[in-house]
């Protein structure tokens, strides 16, 4: 038997929601409703169905890089000398824990991961990645990108 998670079926005015509040996730219930026409008890119940079913994972509030001095952006591919569920996870707990890496994707190809990080500019960076990301003792070779212009960075997801 299906669950509601996997029957349900966004509508329009769910689309509508989620498109509202990916611009401006503090919009109170009853602007949402008017930008959306609908009345402010259905919208409500909309947005708690739309998050108890995981269509809405979390808000969030997008803070300037550049003026936390977090701006210098590495994209950093990683190559574990042997990758197994084991030597995984260990790589994953390292990643977790360490405040620089904004992403973490495990991807194919070359590579067994590419992460996202954030420093302050390449001195911190050489140093972060002697000292910290270096130090896993499973990680055959790097690449680091260094990000000169950030052209687009949306956060939303097309609904």
């Amino acid at each position: 038997m299906a669950t509601e998670k996997e029957s349900y079926r966004l509508d329009e005015k769910d689309k509508e929601i989620l498109r509202a509040l990916q611009h401006n996730a503090r919009l109170t219930n009853k602007e949402l409703a008017a930008a959306v026409h609908l009345s402010t008890t259905p919208t409500y119940e909309r947005v708690k169905r739309l998050e108890r079913l995981g269509f809405i994972k979390k808000y969030a509030t997008i803070l300037d890089a550049d003026k936390l001095n977090k701006g210098f952006v590495v994209y950093c591919s990683v190559k574990l000398r042997h990758l197994n569920s084991e030597k995984a996870q260990a790589f994953t707990r390292m990643v977790l824990s360490i405040d620089e890496v904004t992403e973490c994707y495990n991807i194919s190809g070359s590579f067994d991961y590419m992460l996202r990080i954030q420093s302050p500019d390449m001195k911190y960076y050489q140093r972060f990645l002697l000292d910290v990301i270096g130090r896993h003792d499973n990680i055959a070779s790097l690449e680091s990108t260094f990000v000169m212009e950030e052209i687009k960075h949306d956060y939303s997801v097309g609904v």
